[in-house]
């Protein structure tokens, strides 16, 4: 169990070099959330997210065990509503003692993406903030090791935001991944070609600091094959360290295959 270890030293190194940063924005609130948020980077600033994620996973994933993902992602706002960004994972997996190598390590697939949020939320309107994404992700991990796809994947999401009352927010996501497979590390769907993504997640203004919500989401290939499926829940939140800089933590468990059994988040988001 060494080696797991190394990311998450990595990670938190970062996180300590994080907390003397200054910067002039207010940090968005989408991890621990998988459920995307509508809202974009402001135009020509800079919103940076760590998180990194230690997971237990299914017993259909044997001889992987453990697997401990930290993801580091950087969104840059092209224009008003525009935002493109750019995320990839370092990725150790513990494997039975029976497996060589025992705990692969390294890089995994390097995912671009733009967003575009083409209807805002108004104070008395019925209709809800809108926003799409189109990610392009590239086979950049090493897929003999498991920490890459081996394919490249081309994934559309469309993002429905509304807020319940003043301190709740409602977000439904829905998308499709034309080509590739969802796999990060041992996590995801393994099956090439379409696969349909959901997901909802309700958050709470509980204090001008701290939020908290829950959030469900799932995947299906087009076979509807739901033992090959991913499933699973997520409660967490954001602290408010300073006006510029989140913490974010999570707790979450899975179903299926392509799920963790239960897992723990922890992360970092900051805009400069």
């Amino acid at each position: 169990m060494t080696k797991p270890n190394k990311p998450q030293s990595l990670s938190s190194l970062i996180f300590i070099l994080l907390l003397v940063v200054l910067s002039a924005a207010t940090a968005k609130a989408q991890q621990p959330f998988y459920t995307d948020n509508a809202d974009v980077t402001d135009k020509k600033k800079f919103h940076l997210q760590i998180s990194n994620e230690y997971d237990i996973l299914q017993r259909a994933a044997y001889p992987s065990l453990r697997q401990n993902t930290t993801v580091f992602e950087l969104d840059y706002g092209l224009f008003d509503g525009v935002e493109i960004g750019v995320d990839g994972p370092l990725i150790a997996i513990s494997n039975s003692r029976i497996t060589t190598p025992k705990t692969p390590f390294g890089v995994g697939d390097l995912d671009f993406h733009i967003k575009y949020n083409f209807l805002k939320e108004r104070e008395g309107s019925r209709l809800p903030a809108l926003a799409a994404t189109v990610n392009v992700e590239l086979p950049t991990g090493n897929a003999r090791e498991q920490l890459g796809s081996g394919v490249m994947d081309v994934f559309l999401n469309g993002i429905l935001q509304k807020s319940v009352t003043k301190k709740t927010t409602l977000r439904l996501n829905g998308g499709i991944l034309f080509a590739g497979n969802t796999t990060t590390g041992e996590i995801g769907i393994k099956t090439r070609g379409k696969v349909f993504v959901g997901g909802a997640s309700l958050v709470k203004q509980i204090t001008p600091r701290l939020d908290l919500g829950a959030e469900i989401t799932g995947a299906v290939t087009s076979s509807l094959k739901l033992n090959r499926g991913q499933l699973q829940t997520l409660i967490g939140g954001n602290y408010a360290v300073t006006k510029k800089m989140t913490f974010d933590f999570g707790i979450l468990a899975g179903k299926f295959a392509a799920s963790p059994r239960v897992g723990v988040q922890v992360g970092l988001s900051i805009d400069f």
